[in-house]
This record gives C-alpha cells, structure tokens and sequence, in this order.
C-alpha cells in the first residue's frame, strides 16, 4: 500500500508513542520508590520534615516525568487534540492543513489556518516506521475532513 493510499482508521482515535511512555513511567515509579526507600533509611539528624521533603521532591520528578508521557494526539469526528507537555491545542477539522513528519525533527508538526506549525509530541520521530505510519493514517483524516477536504 502505498502512503497516499492508507486510509484514514475510524475515529475516534488517539496516538501516543510507546517508548516515551515506558521509559517517563518507568523512572516516575523508580524515583518515587527510591525516594521512599531513601526516606524510611535517612539516619538521625535527619527528622521527619527532611523524610517527607525526600518524598515530595520524588513526586514533583515524577510529576515532571508524567508530563512527558502523557503526550499525545488524538482525533474525533470534530477535530484534534494535541496533547503536549505543558500545553493541550484544540482544533476543529476545518483548522487543520498539514502535518509533517522528517527526519530531523523528534516529533511529527501540524499546520493550522492561523499560520500556527504546533510540534506534536504524541507522534515521535524515534519510533520511525511507527510513527510514520501514524502520521500517514493523521494526514488520510486531514485530507477527509480538514481544509483541504471541505469541498465534501
């Protein structure tokens, strides 16, 4: 099948990268049991406050961590939602024209009406074949339902 003839999948549908996702929950969970482990061993002088700050510390990395993974695309009958790490951008269909993936970039770009070029850090260029097949299944919805599909 060739890349102009991949469909476009039902929706709604979400894309999010698996290797990010493993790898920012995995150190959240290790962090947090670390800093756990590290409270319950701190030895005298250390008091509780210090126990409890070691615990807050590893949260506030683990909610650092968190943001990272729960970055993603996702796509419903009226638009898209890119889900970014500190910001979520929602667009209706007709806003969308184009999104782009190279190899240079770490994640996929969506063009919008308004001039706006938006990373989107759900599609990520590190995991190539997956990713690009993600971007292509994005750009047959575009197409459908986006600016360049409004002629329907």
């Amino acid at each position: 099948m060739s890349p102009e003839n991949v469909p476009a999948p039902p929706l709604p549908v979400v894309w999010r990268p698996r290797k990010g996702r493993v790898v920012a929950y995995g150190f959240a969970g290790l962090v947090i049991v670390g800093a756990v482990i590290l409270a319950i061993f701190l030895p005298p002088p250390f008091t509780l406050v210090d126990k409890i700050a070691m615990v807050v510390l590893g949260a506030a990395i683990a909610g650092v961590l968190h943001l990272l993974g729960r970055c993603r695309v996702e796509a419903d009958e009226t638009g898209i939602t890119l889900v970014n790490a500190l910001r979520v951008h929602r667009y209706e269909w007709p806003e969308v024209l184009a999104v782009t993936l190279t190899d240079s970039e770490p994640w996929a770009k969506i063009d919008f009406t308004d001039g706006a070029t938006i990373g989107a850090m759900g599609l990520q260029g590190s995991e190539k074949e997956r990713t690009v097949q993600q971007v292509r299944q994005l750009a047959a919805l575009i197409k459908e339902r986006g600016e360049a599909g409004e002629g329907r």
